[in-house]
């Protein structure tokens, strides 16, 4: 598999210290990681110091290997970013010191599938309002009851 060659400055660095924190954190080694990941382990020790910037598909085999998700790995490269609502909170998360990194990354992967959830509901709520009414049709037909028959009961056997 070829690598990109691309340097990195700054999100490089950030990425790549991540990136090691979290193997660190899962107890898997640099060469544990390349296997899982399916790249070089000079590759993946570049990527950890900052020296070579992954493809998003590199991403995504990494993340696999951490078992954490390829869109924890994209907002810490700068591919993907958060949305303005989430500022505050990420910011808040990531500032705290009490939280190890694997802890950072799952709470931040919670909050978001819950605003992701809520902009889903919202959508179809939104879509149900504009709907257009059904046609008032008046009132229900009254549709005549069957009569019932009383069940007969079984016969008895006498006694000996």
């Amino acid at each position: 598999m070829k690598e990109p060659l691309e340097t990195v400055t700054g999100a490089g660095h950030r990425l790549g210290e991540f990136i090691r924190d979290q193997r660190r954190g899962n107890q898997i080694s640099l060469r544990q990681l390349a296997t899982l990941a399916g790249v070089s382990n000079p590759y993946l020790s570049q990527i950890e110091r900052g020296l070579r910037k992954p493809s998003a598909e590199i991403l995504q085999q990494i993340a696999k290997g951490l078992r954490i998700s390829a869109e924890a790995l994209y907002l810490q490269a700068g591919i993907l970013e958060h949305r303005d609502g989430d500022r505050p909170v990420v910011e808040a998360v990531l500032a705290d010191g009490a939280l190890s990194e694997r802890q950072k990354q799952v709470l931040l992967e919670i909050y978001d599938s819950f605003r992701k959830e809520n902009d889903t509901t919202a959508v179809v709520a939104t879509e149900v309002a504009a709907a257009p009414e059904p046609p008032a049709a008046g009132p229900r037909p009254r549709i005549p009851r069957r009569p019932t028959r009383p069940i007969p009961n079984p016969p008895q056997e006498a006694a000996p």
